[in-house]
C-alpha cells in the first residue's frame, strides 16, 4: 500500500521585492527630498523642478510596474509614502519658504494664516492618499474623486517657479500663495471628478498625425516652462469644478423639460375595429 501522501505546506511570501519599480519611487522621494533642501537653501527654482521630477518617476513607477507584472502590496505602500513626501509635504514646505512666510511681514494673523495654509495643503494631501487607497477597488478607473495629489502639488510648485523667474513681491503676491495653497488643499479633498487619463494607452497604434501632438507639446512647454506648465495644471485644476457644475446644470435642465417628465396615467383609448370606429361594449337588454 502506498503511502499517504503528506498535505503541502503553504507557501510562504517571498521576503524580496521587486527592484525596478522601487527604483523610480525611491527616485520620487529623492527628488521631494531635495526639494525641500533647496527650498531652505534659497534655490526655489531648482525646488519647484525637482518636484515636477517626482511627479514624473511617481507616473513611471506605476507603469513600469504594470507592464513588467511586479505590482505588490509593498509597491503600493512605498509608493503612497513616497507621495505624501513629494507631493505634501515638499510642496507645502517650498511655497512656505518662498513666500508664505514673508506675510508675517504685514501682521501676526498673516503669518499664522500663512503656516496654516501650508499645514492645510500638507494634510489635504495626507486624506487624498488615504481616501485613495480606501476605495481604489471600488472606484470608477476613469475619474479621479478630488484633485490628484501629484497635479496639487505641480500647482504649487509651479507658483514657485513662475513667482521666483517673474520676481513676484510684495502682498498681492504672497496673498495669491495662500489662497492657491489652500484652494489646491481643498480640491485635493473634495468630490469634484477628475479625468484620470488611465484609458491613454501608451501601447497602441495611432495616426500618424497625431505622433506629431508629442513634439508640439514639448515644443509649447519649452516656450516659458514655469508659465506654461503653471497654466496647464490650473486649468486641469479648474476643470473638476466646472465639469461637476456643467453636469449639475445639465441635469437641473433635463428635469425642467416638460417633455422629460413622465407623463401622467390616463384612462385606456377605448378600442377600435378594422375601419378604425371605435367599438362600444355590447349591454344585453332588459
Amino acid at each position: 500500500m502506498a503511502d499517504a501522501k503528506e498535505p503541502s505546506q503553504p507557501k510562504t511570501p517571498s521576503k524580496g521585492i521587486y527592484l525596478l519599480p522601487n527604483l523610480f519611487t525611491t527616485a520620487a522621494m529623492f527628488a521631494g527630498f531635495y526639494a525641500v533642501v533647496a527650498a531652505i537653501d534659497g534655490k526655489y527654482d531648482a525646488s519647484a523642478i525637482a518636484v515636477f521630477i517626482a511627479i514624473v518617476m511617481d507616473g513611471l513607477d506605476g507603469r513600469v510596474a504594470r507592464k513588467t507584472g511586479t505590482v505588490t502590496d509593498f509597491g503600493k505602500e512605498y509608493d503612497s509614502l513616497s507621495d505624501m513626501v513629494s507631493f505634501g509635504l515638499a510642496p507645502a514646505l517650498v511655497v512656505y519658504q518662498w513666500g508664505v512666510e514673508r506675510l508675517t511681514e504685514y501682521g501676526v494673523a498673516w503669518g499664522r494664516l500663512g503656516w496654516l495654509a501650508a499645514f492645510f495643503f500638507a494634510v489635504a494631501a495626507a486624506l487624498r492618499l488615504a481616501r485613495f487607497n480606501a476605495r481604489y477597488t471600488v472606484a470608477d478607473k476613469r475619474y479621479f474623486e478630488g484633485l490628484p495629489s501629484p497635479s496639487g502639488a505641480a500647482l504649487v510648485s509651479g507658483l514657485v517657479w513662475l513667482g521666483t523667474e517673474l520676481g513676484f513681491d510684495g502682498i498681492f503676491a504672497l496673498s495669491a500663495a495662500f489662497f492657491i495653497t489652500a484652494a489646491a488643499g481643498g480640491l485635493m479633498v473634495s468630490s469634484f471628478p477628475y479625468y484620470s487619463f488611465k484609458e491613454f494607452n501608451l501601447g497602441q497604434k495611432v495616426p500618424f498625425a497625431k505622433l506629431l501632438m508629442i513634439p508640439m507639446i514639448f515644443m509649447i512647454i519649452a516656450i516659458n516652462p514655469p508659465l506654461i506648465l503653471f497654466l496647464m495644471f490650473l486649468g486641469y485644476a479648474m476643470s473638476g469644478p466646472l465639469v461637476w457644475l456643467w453636469r449639475r446644470l445639465r441635469r437641473r435642465s433635463q428635469t425642467a423639460r416638460p417633455e422629460d417628465r413622465e407623463p401622467e396615467p390616463s384612462e385606456p383609448p377605448p378600442e377600435q375595429g378594422e375601419t378604425g370606429a371605435s367599438i362600444k361594449p355590447f349591454r344585453r337588454k332588459g
